[in-house]
């Protein structure tokens, strides 16, 4: 079914992403408004009560919701092809109000051992503190997922592509495994957004997002999302939500909103210029591998292509050879120190192109036996692709590359 045949939804998603859920008040405004309250006047006693008991429909507090958060949520879900979505402070505070809402002491979840990091310490010890088990397989070998399901299994979590490698995992294929279980899918979508990939539609759950990246697309605010059914998000999230105060603020929902406008184009024109520059990177010398599923030479390349609408997104990742770790160490952190266009920063999603070590950074609170069964070596450099001119990237990494002879 392609998306101009979806019941309900006869806009292609960049119409949506300028459309949907644009609420003007009684002054007509063009752009969406910014509500910076962080509480409401009620119009009586008996309202309030009513509103605050969840009986009728109304803002009480900003914590429990306001106007342009609900925007975002209500454009996001559009976005996604989902029935709700819930905003919340960053991407990893949407997965604490997943794991919160729907685990409990006694409980196991499934995730990939090349999850980011962030998320493999808060599943795996954060959580293993009050009881809830874990299991961490291969992304990429589905009868590990299978093989790991138990009795008490109630998540499967999968981020797709992998930071930072970019490995991919079979959507439709972890959603049967999940539901045969009686368990639930939930995927992480920040690298591909909804621009490029709906897992709704191959039969996840619940979508996870760190706004901060290519929502916004600028590297402005923190922001981050769940997209499900109305009943998911509303019984077992939002009561969370309330009480623990994962709360995105008024100004950072109104900052993504904006930044969703141009998602599509953005994001387009950014996947091209990190397929040329992948391209490019497996000629120079300097380098012995490159990670991005846009290449015919990735090993999924083919499930990349079908399950990304025919784009392998804008983050690529390539490993520079060295004799040992060592070597290899030094050789990243002497090319991150050396190009000037392109920043030395761990955030991904912006116009401008980012360049990372993820062993020392964004992957570095693992062990070294954690980043070695997720493939992350000292000599792999992460790039996040902008919207700068290709040549002018190519020219700043050659003269990162030419400093390492």
């Amino acid at each position: 079914m392609t998306e101009e045949e979806r019941p309900g939804n006869t806009l292609h998603r960049d119409t949506l992403a300028v459309h949907a859920a644009v609420a003007r008040s009684q002054y007509g405004e063009n752009a969406e408004a910014l509500y910076l309250t962080s509480g409401y006047v009620q119009p009586d006693a008996e309202t309030a009560a009513r509103r605050f008991a969840g009986e009728e429909e109304g803002y009480t507090y900003s914590r429990l919701g306001n106007p342009t958060v609900t925007s975002m949520e209500l454009r996001l879900a559009a976005l996604e092809g989902t029935e709700a979505a819930i905003a919340t402070a960053s991407g990893m505070s949407a997965i604490l109000l997943m794991c919160m809402g729907l685990l409990k002491a006694g409980d196991h979840v499934i995730c990939s051992h090349s999850m980011f990091g962030s998320t493999i310490k808060l599943i795996g010890s954060e959580f293993g503190k009050f009881g809830v088990q874990s299991t961490f397989v291969s992304q990429t070998d589905t009868a590990q997922w299978q093989a790991a399901v138990q009795p008490n299994t109630r998540l499967l979590f999968a981020e797709t592509p992998t930071n930072p490698l970019t490995d991919l995992c079979d959507i439709r294929a972890l959603a049967d495994i999940a539901h045969n279980a009686g368990a639930l899918l939930a995927v992480d979508n920040c690298f591909c957004t909804p621009a490029l990939q709906r897992p709704v539609e191959l039969g996840a759950d619940l979508i996870v997002h760190s706004g901060t990246k290519y929502l916004d697309g600028q590297g402005r605010v923190m922001a981050g999302a769940l997209c499900g059914t109305e009943k998911l998000v509303k019984e077992s999230l939002l009561p969370v939500l309330r009480s623990a105060g994962m709360t995105l603020s008024p100004f950072n929902a109104w900052v993504v909103l904006k930044g969703m406008e141009t998602l599509g184009i953005r994001m387009d024109a950014q996947c091209q210029r990190a397929l040329e520059l992948a391209a490019w990177l497996e000629q120079q010398p300097q380098v012995s591998r490159v990670y991005y599923p846009g290449l015919a030479s990735h090993p999924q390349h083919a499930l990349a292509m079908a399950q990304q609408s025919g784009k392998g997104g804008a983050v690529v990742s390539f490993d520079l050879r060295a004799a040992d770790a060592q070597q290899a160490r030094a050789r990243a952190f002497q090319l991150l120190d050396t190009t000037r266009t392109i920043g030395l920063c761990t955030n991904l999603g912006d116009v401008k192109s980012l360049l990372s070590h993820p062993a020392s950074t964004s992957h570095g609170r693992l062990t070294e036996s954690q980043r070695q069964s997720a493939g992350i070596g000292q000599g792999l450099v992460r790039l996040a692709v902008g919207l700068e001119h290709v040549g002018d990237l190519q020219a700043d990494l050659l003269q990162g590359f030419a400093a390492l002879k």
